[in-house]
């Protein structure tokens, strides 16, 4: 509007002011035209929002769906020093376990050495494998020994390096510093009789059983194993078993108990059915699906004191998602000869919509978890028979990318452009409405400056005649 600031100098009118209203009477659609926008835009995050929802009550209704949702179990122990575990499905049992030995590694001393000197020129040969009982014979076992190059400059800081730097080795060296020298520590890299190792040396100065050069470190002044490998030993129920390491991994089918320390007596270990996850799983169930159903509610529902109706009031793509879900509901598997319905094991419906949940009922119904499993899914030699299968299977066409949620989004989006596009509509005519009325009073301004001229040099001449007539 600044170029129009002369605009009105011939005619004296308030052009500006005059344009001003007239585009802003032509603009007066655009104020309609954003009130819909922001609804649409409002109705966008709604339909967000609940689609969220309905993923997270899909996620709900497949673990109900899912045979881990319903064979997980629970362990305990009476003593503190066996932890156990099992895997999904594992049957109910009771276990009496008893500790009599703990799984160590070998552990070996190289002979006494003067700190930061040279150990002597050489090789080392690691070969992994078991140690006899009495200890007096030891079996190689089926890695290849490990060879180790020993220059005559190395220290034993520089021979533990090399032994680390083996992959293969099967040992881990340390460094022993004390006021008398170091000592070169190997140790098995796992516990167990089969994890042991023999170390041997070939000494450059051609005696490998003295106690000089390389040979210190076999031969040496208190050189020798320190701790032979040995393998965990317990008794389950009484019978012997044992294990290369302190965990016994089903030593009873999908069980496994670890020790920390022998035990005197025996622990009791039970197995049992974890029905308190599976009451979580339709406490989950329950609370997404109200979730969904509330959130419908209060955008579709009618304030009769204020006069004021939901976002969604009204909307045809709302009342559908809530029917398609409350119709869910009804689905029902005919493979249950015990529970038939949700309200068998405590779930029922509100007025409203809204799920209820008897926690009471339901762990009652759940100390027969398979029939329990069997409503939400069905025969296993059907995998759509189950409630929780057919509602999972619903949800999954809702969320689809040709689904209904991305369907209404797609009409919302296109919405959003067709009233963009009627805005830069209005806007357009505005301002092909301000150009025409500034031309229009432009032209009407210079006019009213001829005229007034004319009407000065009129009003001049009729003076000056007056003045020769008089």
């Amino acid at each position: 509007m600044a170029g129009m600031s002369s605009v009105g100098i011939g005619s004296g009118l308030d052009v500006q002011s005059i344009v001003s209203q007239l585009v802003a009477l032509e603009k007066k659609p655009l104020d309609t035209l954003k009130l819909q926008a922001t609804a649409t835009q409002a109705k966008i995050s709604a339909f967000g929002q609940l689609k969220s929802l309905t993923s997270t009550l899909q996620d709900a209704a497949s673990k109900l769906a899912s045979l881990t949702g319903w064979n997980g179990v629970k362990t305990s122990s009476s003593d503190a020093s066996i932890t156990v575990s099992a895997i999904g499905g594992t049957k109910p049992n009771s276990l009496s376990v008893q500790i009599q030995q703990l799984a160590k590694a070998q552990s070996q001393s190289s002979g006494l050495i003067p700190s930061d000197t040279a150990v002597g020129a050489g090789t080392l040969t690691l070969q992994l494998g078991t140690w006899s009982s009495d200890h007096a014979t030891f079996t190689a076992g089926t890695t290849a020994a490990v060879s180790i190059s020993v220059s005559a400059s190395d220290t034993v800081a520089d021979i533990a390096s090399k032994i680390n730097g083996s992959a293969t080795a099967g040992v881990t060296a340390t460094v022993l510093s004390d006021a008398s020298g170091q000592r070169l520590l190997l140790r098995s890299k796992a516990t167990g009789e089969a994890a042991g190792f023999q170390l041997s040396v070939a000494d450059s100065d051609g005696d490998s059983t003295d106690a000089s050069g390389l040979s210190r470190l076999v031969a040496g002044s208190g050189a020798g194993i320190t701790e032979y490998g040995q393998n965990a030993k317990a008794t389950v129920n009484g019978a012997s078993v044992s294990s290369a390491s302190n965990t016994f991994a089903n030593t009873v089918s999908g069980v496994t108990f670890t020790a920390t320390a022998v035990t005197t007596t025996a622990a009791q270990i039970e197995i049992t059915a974890d029905t308190d996850a599976m009451q979580a799983n339709v406490e989950a169930f329950v609370k997404a699906y109200n979730d969904v159903n509330q959130l419908i509610n209060s955008n579709t529902s009618y304030d009769a004191a204020a006069k004021l109706g939901g976002l969604l009031q009204g909307d045809s793509a709302a009342i559908t998602l809530q029917n398609t879900l409350r119709s869910a509901l009804q689905a029902v598997t005919a493979n249950s000869s015990t529970f038939s319905r949700l309200s068998d094991i405590g779930v029922s419906v509100l007025q409203g919509g809204d799920l209820e949940l008897d926690s009471s009922k339901l762990a009652k119904a759940l100390e027969n978890p398979d029939a329990a499993s069997q409503l939400f899914r069905g025969s296993d030699t059907d995998l759509t028979d189950g409630f929780a299968e057919k509602f999972k299977a619903m949800t999954q066409k809702l969320l689809a990318t040709d689904g209904f949620f991305s369907t209404k989004d797609a009409s919302l989006q296109k919405a959003v452009k067709s009233n963009s596009d009627e805005q830069d509509k209005v806007n357009e005519k505005a301002t092909n409405l301000e150009t025409r009325l500034n031309a229009r009073y432009a032209a009407l301004d210079s006019q009213m400056a001829s005229l007034n001229a004319l009407n000065a040099y009129v009003t001049q001449q009729v003076t000056t005649w007056n003045k020769s007539t008089g």
